[in-house]
């Protein structure tokens, strides 16, 4: 067998090979970019501390696959709409607060929990951040 033949059939394993993985990793639910995004749609309650001291809030989730917009409500902070993403287990959303005139944005990262609990940090737009956990309602 030639060498330009031995280098055809390398090349049309290592395809078939490819195409393999590839549907073999679609046929286990998983996307080729990551796994499959958590379903985290609903009410949640969120409890932590930040730099200014402990807090409370109420978090509405949609999700539509790895999108997710929703309502978020705090004494402290009031009401916005908030938008963001699901990769796998992680989340991130984030809304715009205004605090005595100026304009913050806040940004949640957390994980969802084997137990159904979010646990992750929030950033206060450059003003400090903190912890807090999260269960749904």
């Amino acid at each position: 067998m030639g060498l330009k033949a031995m280098r055809w059939m390398t090349t049309a394993r290592l395809a078939v090979g490819m195409v393999a993985t590839l549907v073999a990793t679609m046929a286990t639910g998983l996307t080729v970019a990551g796994q499959t995004p958590a379903d985290v749609a609903g009410d949640w309650t969120l409890t932590g501390e930040t730099d200014n001291g402990p807090f409370t809030s109420n978090v509405m989730l949609e999700q539509n696959g790895t999108e997710l917009t929703g309502h978020y409500s705090s004494d402290a902070v009031g009401e916005a709409e908030l938008t963001g993403s699901v990769s796998g287990n992680d989340i991130t959303f984030s809304l715009n607060v205004d605090l005595g005139g100026q304009s913050i944005e806040l940004t949640y990262t957390a994980t969802l929990q084997d137990d159904g609990t979010l646990s992750g940090q929030l950033d206060l737009g450059g003003y400090g951040g903190g912890t807090f956990t999260g269960k749904r309602r």
